[in-house]
């Protein structure tokens, strides 16, 4: 489905097109760019203003003119967790939505699955800044969106392995994830029957085993490239702690709410 003159154009996800983008008068247009639509909020009587996530130009300001009116082709295009192709135009911190496409493909996500995607929606609008593009970001997250449209009925348990892969691939892409097989500061390689904690800024220190924070070097030498699939139970319990412990420091200490919604659910 394409719609032209007030959509915007989201992309497809499966290979690379060339980069469509020009300036005219200080007026940029962007054509044929993949996108998935974050958040829509309400903008003036007819229109939606979109927090869209683009593959080449990062999170970028959309106003979508006419889309809330009920007869408007684009209320079935800009669906979140959909991939599309857009098109924008304009100058500014806003720009105006000129064509989009919906590019299909994934089921609509629902009940646990949506909570986990609107969490992932959460972490790229609090950590990732406007118009700062990071392709494989873009394409982690939708991996992750497909992972958890194939999985509608799974368990918190079975979607953990989604969240991990995630969050992993957003800390590493935004230079907030240390490197896990050398100390910091020094660069001696991490030995695997060493005990280490991870420190947001310093990266890899030497501790005792007692310390709270302690982790055995074979566990970080294990996620250096990221959680594996076969992770065992305690790898998994490291792996969501230096998850949990990295992302609470780059978000100042702020509360997701979608996360906190996470936790309750595994307590039921």
């Amino acid at each position: 489905m394409r719609i032209e003159a007030a959509a915007g154009a989201p992309a497809p996800v499966d290979g690379p097109r060339p980069l469509r983008r020009a300036r005219r008068g200080g007026i940029e247009r962007v054509q044929d760019e993949p996108v998935y639509v974050l958040h829509s909020y309400p903008w003036k009587e007819t229109s939606l203003l979109l927090d869209a996530f683009s593959r080449r130009h990062g999170r970028v300001a959309l106003v979508a003119k006419g889309a809330k009116r009920p007869t408007s082709a684009l209320r079935a295009v800009l669906l979140g967790f959909q991939p599309c192709q857009a098109g924008w135009s304009g100058r500014g911190e806003v720009r105006t939505l000129t064509r989009a496409e919906w590019v299909g493909g994934l089921a609509p996500l629902a009940g646990l699955p949506l909570l986990c995607g609107f969490y992932f929606n959460e972490l790229l609008v609090r950590l990732l800044a406007r118009e700062d593009a990071h392709e494989r970001l873009f394409d982690a997250y939708h991996d992750a969106v497909a992972a958890l449209a194939a999985r509608p009925q799974a368990r918190p348990t079975e979607l953990e392995p989604v969240l991990r892969d995630f969050e992993f691939a957003l800390l590493r892409e935004l230079g907030y994830l240390p490197e896990l097989h050398v100390e910091g500061g020094t660069g001696a390689p991490v030995l695997a029957d060493a005990t280490y904690r991870v420190d947001p800024e310093h990266g890899v220190q030497r501790c005792a085993a007692s310390d709270p924070a302690a982790v055995r070097g074979a566990e970080l030498l294990a996620l250096r490239a990221g959680p594996p699939a076969d992770a065992d139970a305690a790898l998994a319990r490291t792996c969501k702690a230096l998850m949990r412990g990295l992302l609470h420091y780059h978000l100042s200490g702020q509360t997701l709410r979608t996360r906190q919604l996470l936790i309750d659910l595994h307590k039921l």
